[in-house]
């Protein structure tokens, strides 16, 4: 049966299993850059657009926030996560959700915060052609998460209404956004934030993963 809404997701810990690796790759840019900082408090800025990850903590670490220093440390990231891509991994259910979605004929999107020079690795491990498919990247909007500008474009490419979109990601930043923009918020555990932390930023639902959400589609999903 047709499902009468439309998804728009997330990426890195939500269809790919990919945030550790992103967070590796930050502490080598890091370390590069002289900046000492623990691997757990890079872990809770992921989500957000490398712009923002790298004001965010160069202000907790009290560095320079020149433009030139944000561009070595994205650059350097984008290096460093480029020869990790070896490991990421779709995460499980994720390509089976977006076949039965494709199959039902439901719209889907994939919104992301990284570029497409990152983002390109772990599409290609999830086996999706963004000439093909709806993929927006932080290259595409002003403002990333937690701004709904990725989810808000995602929409309108797909041309359906944002209010009656269910946005999924792994993260706060996922959730944050989605209420900014009136869209119903589910979120996953597979990208390392706990149930009660996505409840409290604004997810109706939270599941394990893409399987765990294929599973319960009807709990969030109207069916005409």
């Amino acid at each position: 049966m047709r499902i009468s809404t439309s998804f728009l997701f997330d990426l890195d810990g939500t269809l790919v299993d990919s945030v550790y690796q992103h967070v590796l790759a930050w502490k080598e840019a890091l370390d590069e850059e002289g900046i000492e900082l623990s691997v757990w408090r890079i872990h809770r800025k992921i989500g957000m657009s490398g712009g923002l990850f790298t004001h965010q903590l160069l202000r907790e670490t009290g560095g320079d926030m020149s433009v030139e220093r944000v561009e070595r440390l994205r650059h350097a990231h984008a290096r460093a996560y480029k020869r990790l891509h070896a490991k990421v991994r779709p995460l499980p259910g994720a390509q089976a959700l977006l076949a039965a979605l494709t199959e039902s004929g439901t719209p889907w999107a994939i919104a992301t915060s990284g570029r497409m020079e990152t983002a390109a690795v772990n599409l290609e491990a999830l086996g999706v052609d963004p000439s093909q498919s709806v993929v927006v990247t932080r290259d595409d909007v002003k403002y990333a998460k937690p701004d709904p500008d990725l989810f808000v474009a995602a929409a309108h490419r797909l041309n359906v209404s944002i209010e009656h979109a269910v946005v999924v990601g792994d993260s706060i930043w996922d959730m944050l956004a989605a209420r900014r923009c009136r869209a119903l918020g589910v979120g996953l555990l597979s990208g390392g934030y706990g149930q009660e932390e996505l409840e409290r930023a604004g997810a109706l639902r939270v599941y394990e993963d893409p399987h765990d959400l294929l599973e319960h589609l009807d709990e969030i999903a109207a069916r005409p």
